[in-house]
């Protein structure tokens, strides 16, 4: 996952395992198709229905070409599930672009920008990013909420100009792993999203993170 405006990776273990490393404009097309029509397939099928024939059929190319790039479906979740994150992190760069100087408001259009994701973006509310698969998905040696926590940390750094302390990193793994189970519910039945459950955690995220509003401030 990339910062759109540093292009440093803020999560340096969450790359796609893939046999060939995309070097032309015309691989890296190809991929993008493949992930394309794993998304779709997820959406329609679920994820313990995506297969490489179906995705090798929805993106016009061959089982053997899939292979080429991902050496079994977990590798293309892994991918997808990456894919899942950059866009994510996108959309929060560019709601914080819009944001003024209290920080604590830019958690709102954060909650906005998941819930998006899981209304519009194909396989994203099956998959999210890959912790409906295993909680270690995005890095091996953490979970992917202490990932998420950090993340947000060095957003909230390079946004705001102040390193995040040990206590606001582990109060934002703690509001991930609230948001994580009120957002799967909002979608579990609704794939626009219950929203009672989806309000309710915007009033948890205000309250919850009140005692550290003036614990970042914008340089």
């Amino acid at each position: 996952m990339t910062d759109p405006a540093s292009a440093t990776p803020l999560l340096q273990t969450a790359r796609p395992i893939m046999r060939t490393e995309p070097v032309q404009q015309r691989s890296a097309d190809r991929i993008t198709h493949l992930l394309d029509a794993a998304a779709q397939a997820i959406d329609e099928h679920g994820i313990d229905g995506l297969t490489t024939s179906d995705v090798a059929q929805r993106s016009g190319s061959s089982v053997g070409v899939v292979y080429r790039y991902f050496p079994n479906i977990q590798s293309l979740l892994r991918a997808l599930a990456a894919r899942n994150m950059d866009r994510f992190t996108a959309c929060v760069f560019g709601a914080l672009d819009r944001e003024p100087a209290r920080w604590l408001s830019a958690l709102d259009p954060t909650i906005d920008a998941y819930v998006d994701l899981c209304r519009s973006e194909p396989g994203f509310r099956a998959l999210g990013f890959g912790d409906v698969i295993a909680k270690r998905f995005l890095e091996t040696d953490v979970s992917n909420n202490t990932a998420l926590a950090r993340v947000f940390g060095e957003l909230m750094n390079r946004k705001y100009g102040t390193a995040p302390t040990a206590d606001l990193l582990f109060d934002l793994e703690v509001l991930i792993e609230i948001a994580d189970a009120l957002l799967s519910r909002a979608f579990l039945y609704d794939r626009d999203g219950d929203e009672r459950f989806i309000e309710k955690l915007r009033q948890i995220v205000r309250e919850y993170m009140k005692p550290h509003e003036t614990a970042v401030v914008q340089a």
